[in-house]
């Protein structure tokens, strides 16, 4: 007789296998909508972003995998006036029109202290806290690594729910810190303008690396 969690396990075991063999591949629109047409932008149009976007954004990206799911990525979505006014101080000189132009733009942080909830994420391993708590070295090599991870796959899920995107690293990760995360575990990664892009501010697509430039087998 299996208890819950080995039913649970079995389940999701099966549910697996069930998925795998209907042997999915992504269409060609999807490919173009998350990679191949998608780009990165620079102006936005007068449109607002519906709250309820951006959570089902969130609902994709958590989905994710990280290690020990892990999961120490933490969002603050800039929209308000007030809340653009304290973010421009901290960007780039060239990136505060960008910003200021963008109906939300998301700080994208990682948590140092993700170690906390791990006896709620991460349940098979009662010990797991105890790698991380004494450790701080190991919890933020894991938040940074595991947050940054969590950031593509927040992109991506933008991309997924209809919006675009522009990724900025032009600025102050300190003095953002401060202004949002002052005593706090808490430390930012990148931000994200988020919206609906005005197409006429991109340029030609740059070169990327060929396979045999960047892969090898052995």
């Amino acid at each position: 007789m299996l208890d819950d969690t080995q039913q649970q396990d079995q389940l999701a075991r099966d549910a697996a296998a069930a998925f795998q063999a209907q042997g999915l591949t992504a269409d060609p629109a999807t490919l173009q909508l998350l990679f191949t047409e998608a780009r990165t932008h620079y102006g936005w149009q007068d449109r607002d972003v519906a709250e309820e976007t951006l959570q089902e954004l969130y609902e994709i990206a958590k989905m994710g995998p990280t290690s020990m799911n892990q999961q120490p990525l933490r969002v603050i979505f800039v929209r308000s006036d007030e809340a653009k006014d304290r973010l421009e101080p901290c960007l780039f000189e060239a990136n505060r029109p960008k910003m200021r132009a963008a109906p939300v733009t998301a700080i994208l942080a990682y948590d140092l202290n993700f170690w906390e909830e791990l006896p709620h994420v991460f349940p098979a391993n009662k010990h797991a806290q105890d790698i991380f708590k004494n450790n701080a070295t190991a919890a933020q090599v894991n938040a940074f690594r595991n947050g940054t991870l969590q950031g593509a796959y927040f992109m991506l899920a933008a991309r997924a729910v209809g919006l675009d995107i522009g990724a900025m690293s032009g600025f102050d990760n300190a003095k953002v810190d401060e202004e949002f995360f002052h005593g706090t575990s808490l430390k930012s990664n990148f931000l994200v303008n988020l919206g609906y892009a005005d197409t006429s501010k991109i340029f030609r697509r740059l070169p990327r690396l060929t396979y045999d430039q960047v892969c090898e087998t052995i």
